[in-house]
């Protein structure tokens, strides 16, 4: 084998290891997406927190820090984790999802409901669905 030929392997093997990286942390980030969706959905249904932060943990990757926080009428769900086999490197993927608690939309929609009765004398069509 030559200097030259070995040279080339060594690069390709970086190289190739270098894709894998980013592959594990692009992964790892859409878990994060996922999972602070997930938690977003069930704390707008105003599902207790430990409910919450079970179900955000079953989808974020392994060993994920799950932070639940209300915000008036909207919640902030956020998920940080480290990628596989990369947690050595200070390098961390985040998501936050946030959504509006149901109590508040279903104050929204009947208010809508009221304004088209009130106004027009029957329903509006598609009033609550945001048409």
């Amino acid at each position: 084998m030559t200097a030259e030929a070995a040279m080339v392997l060594s690069v390709l093997v970086a190289f190739t290891m270098a894709l894998v990286g980013v592959l594990l942390v692009a992964a790892a980030q859409i878990r994060c997406v996922d999972a602070a969706r997930a938690g977003a959905r069930a704390a707008a249904r105003q599902d207790p927190a430990d409910v919450v932060v079970t179900v955000t943990r079953e989808t974020a990757p392994r060993g994920a820090r799950v932070t639940v926080a209300r915000e008036g009428d909207r919640v902030r769900v956020t998920v940080v984790a480290r990628p596989p086999l990369l947690s050595g490197l200070p390098f961390e993927v985040r998501e936050e999802a946030v959504a509006l608690a149901e109590e508040s939309v279903a104050d929204e929609e009947a208010g809508e409901a009221g304004e088209a009765v009130e106004g027009s004398g029957g329903a509006r069509e598609g009033a609550g669905l945001g048409l």
